[in-house]
């Protein structure tokens, strides 16, 4: 029986498409298998020792992650992301794996670690395999989730950036693809730019915060048109702690300014809490003569994820229309103190220039009561930021006093004079 021409070309380009698909995952499965295998092994091991061939991974989004028991930060997000984000993808039957490529120092380590991950792991035994990875895709710090496409293209190109995208988006950066990312990326700008204090701080549930005394209940709405400091921060937390009584004298002090000015400026903070049970934000926050979420609310996990916090504490700055003025409001407090306020872009310029201009009569080397080296001053664009005081604990940048031997930083205001009947010796 003859074939009409409509119907050979549909039957030819049906074969052509399966030859494609063929070749396709050839490709892929050549792909990962010259990455992850050996000449000696062909297979991964699974949570239980279970060997998987790498040929599995075929057609599948790949994570691989570099991470280590001994690093705290690994851990961290081992347990309180990226299981969960795992777990819920596979649950959902999506084609995503991810693969363990160890930094550990010991078998024991490797397999403490392990035990706690139910993906796959490159064997602990295989450094010339994990060598060449992190050389291949230049991992310089861990942790680090590097995801691959089944395939490259335009769609689906090598990212290197993963945690930032799971700390961001969560499983909805699943499959992780340019296209995808696009569309995230201008759902979270428009999110941004219809936010409000109302959307951010009630719920159908809530349209109050806490304040003093006892709990009382003060209505999101009667902060309209004020300059708010959202406090990301817990009791467990030793710099927030630490922080705390700095923003309390700082909060104070910008208040009591504005009252003096007699402007219908205003300005508040709303502690948003992180702590593990109600004990510990009712102490917590008893020493805070701001407002707060209530504990346990979900709006303090929303506006964490909202505002990409990644570590405490935090002080985001949203200005009298609940748009955001900027989320490094804890480094500006401690850079500028009360003359921060109001937090704008035109403020800190200002101020920028002031330092500058005062830099210029500050000495160019000083002696620190807290260091043995000699101290030398230097701007923002030659080793003065972003830093962490090592007199203060605190983030600083712009200019600093920094010691070229060791590496010890401090604020220009941090400097101590010298008691020579107490230097350290050398």
């Amino acid at each position: 029986m003859l074939m009409s021409s409509e119907e050979s070309t549909r039957k030819l380009q049906a074969s052509q498409d399966e030859v494609n698909g063929d070749h396709s995952r050839k490709i892929s499965s050549s792909r990962f298998s010259s990455l992850l295998a050996s000449k000696d092994r062909d297979y991964l091991l699974s949570r239980d020792g279970t060997q998987v061939k790498v040929s599995d991974l075929e057609g599948k989004v790949l994570g691989l992650y570099f991470s280590a028991n001994w690093h705290v930060p690994c851990r961290s997000f081992t347990t309180r992301v990226l299981v969960g984000a795992y777990e819920h993808l596979k649950s959902n039957g999506s084609n995503f794996e991810i693969v363990f490529v160890s930094s550990d120092e010991d078998l024991v380590a490797f397999n403490n670690y392990r035990a706690n991950m139910p993906w796959l792991s490159i064997p602990f035994a295989d450094l010339e395999t994990k060598k060449a990875l992190n050389s291949k895709f230049d991992i310089e710090s861990i942790p680090c989730l590097v995801i691959l496409q089944p395939k490259d293209n335009k769609y689906g190109a090598t990212l290197h950036d993963g945690i930032e995208l799971l700390h961001r988006f969560g499983v909805r950066a699943f499959p992780f693809t340019a296209e995808r990312l696009e569309k995230l990326e201008m759902e979270e700008k428009e999110k941004h730019e219809s936010q409000t204090l109302i959307n951010l701080l009630t719920n159908h549930d809530r349209d109050y915060l806490l304040g003093h005394p006892a709990m009382k209940q003060v209505p999101v709405a009667t902060m309209a048109g004020k300059t708010i400091g959202l406090y990301f921060s817990a009791q467990w937390c030793h710099p927030g702690v630490k922080f705390t009584p700095r923003l309390l004298s700082i909060y104070q002090k910008i208040k009591q300014v504005l009252v003096h000015k007699g402007t219908e400026d205003d300005f508040e903070i709303v502690f948003v809490s992180s702590d593990r049970d109600q004990a510990a934000f009712d102490s917590y926050f008893n020493g805070m003569p701001w407002l707060a979420l209530p504990f346990g609310d979900p709006a303090n996990k929303i506006l964490a994820k909202h505002f990409d916090v990644k570590c405490i504490p935090s002080l985001v700055i949203l200005g009298p229309d609940g748009k955001t003025v900027t989320k490094h409001g804890r480094n500006l407090i401690n850079l500028y103190k009360e003359h921060a306020y109001p937090f704008t872009e035109a403020q800190v310029d200002l101020l920028k220039k002031q330092m500058d201009e005062e830099a210029k009569i500050l000495p160019k080397s000083k002696s620190h009561a807290g260091h043995r080296h000699e101290l030398g001053l230097v701007s923002e664009g030659a080793g003065g930021g972003p830093f962490i005081c090592c007199d203060c604990d605190e983030q600083g940048s712009g200019w600093a006093y920094l010691c070229l031997e060791c590496g010890y930083e401090v604020h220009t205001k941090c400097v101590r004079a010298e008691d020579r009947g107490s230097m350290v010796e050398s």
